[in-house]
């Protein structure tokens, strides 16, 4: 009964998006597939149906239906905490991983590569438009994603009664908020209260390393996360290096900036931030034409991070906090 459910599922919500370049004849040509083999399935499914509706009724209660609030301002109630998730952002998947919650994970992005075992999930597409047959073949009871999230899926999803619950921290508090969010959505808040607590001690070692420095000692900081983008204020990036004791140049704007490079040398910050696991930047911002007069440079002041540290909103950005830290002022943090 399962595999006839998904089966309608899959094919309606086919083309309810067919607007939106999803191609029903493809969809059309799954289920036919799957009517071929359902005949001689039906009591193996019977029994898989059974098996899993003890696994769910053995899946840890919430106190009682609770009801949460999402990133999109909409209320999503849970009357048990979730057994089947899909999560469509890195710093989602890493979250539920450090919440202890691996083998309650059945979808996760094509980007996702960390802890190690994420990368043996099943793939569900990408950040902003994951695979919808993907994502209801894995027969979720919670899809866990970004403000950026296609609207489209969204509505879809919630119109075939599959729950879709949205984060978008924009701080380290916020990050810190979320863990416990999904601690009580998951009623995993123990291990949720485990992972706020290293982080709140790992932000709070910055702060106090850097406490001391007058606003005259503080470093000007120019961070390049991606080939020709900066943060302005109002992210969490922005956020890692103020806490870090430094002053982004880039602060007098808001949200991800595409940057002009004349502005940059007239910031002549003092030390330049990058990122280095999908592309070494160094060489790109070496070679820039009158960059080799920037303070950050001609003193040697650059930083290479790696991008997952500090770009995912999880629980590795205090360690992204910390590596920031360390770059811009190595006498004070160790």
């Amino acid at each position: 009964m399962k595999k006839l459910t998904l089966m309608l599922l899959v094919l309606v919500f086919a083309f309810s998006l067919a607007a939106c370049g999803n191609n029903p004849s493809e969809v059309s040509e799954q289920v036919e597939q799957d009517q071929g083999t359902q005949s001689g399935t039906e009591s193996e499914e019977s029994k898989e149906e059974s098996e899993t509706n003890a696994e769910e009724t053995e899946g840890s209660q919430t106190d009682n239906a609770l009801t949460f609030t999402d990133a999109s301002g909409k209320e999503v109630s849970f009357e048990a905490a979730p057994v089947r998730i899909v999560s469509l952002a890195p710093s989602v998947t890493e979250i539920l991983f450090a919440l202890g919650l691996d083998e309650k994970i059945v979808g996760v992005t094509e980007f996702d590569d960390y802890p190690e075992a994420a990368t043996t999930k099943p793939k569900i597409g990408g950040i902003l438009d994951g695979n919808t047959e993907a994502i209801l073949a894995a027969e979720p009871d919670l899809v866990i994603g970004g403000l950026s999230l296609n609207e489209e899926i969204i509505r879809g999803l919630d119109e075939l009664g599959i729950k879709v619950f949205t984060v978008e921290p924009k701080s380290i508090d916020e990050v810190m908020e979320v863990v416990k969010l999904l601690g009580e959505i998951t009623n995993t808040k123990e291990q949720a209260e485990v992972v706020v607590v290293k982080m709140s001690e790992e932000k709070q070692k910055v702060i106090d390393a850097v406490s001391d420095l007058s606003e005259a000692d503080k470093k000007k900081v120019y961070l390049e996360f991606s080939e020709g983008w900066t943060v302005g204020s109002g992210e969490f990036m922005s956020e890692l290096i103020e806490l870090a004791g430094g002053i982004n140049v880039a602060a007098d704007q808001e949200g991800w900036i595409q940057i002009s490079e004349e502005k940059i040398i007239a910031d002549n910050p003092d030390s330049i931030i990058y990122t280095t696991k999908y592309m070494d930047l160094k060489p790109v911002i070496m070679e820039r034409n009158g960059w080799s007069e920037i303070t950050a440079i001609k003193e040697d002041q650059l930083i290479g991070v790696n991008d997952d540290l500090i770009s995912r909103p999880g629980p590795r950005i205090t360690q992204g906090l910390i590596e920031i830290a360390k770059g811009i002022y190595p006498e004070l943090v160790k």
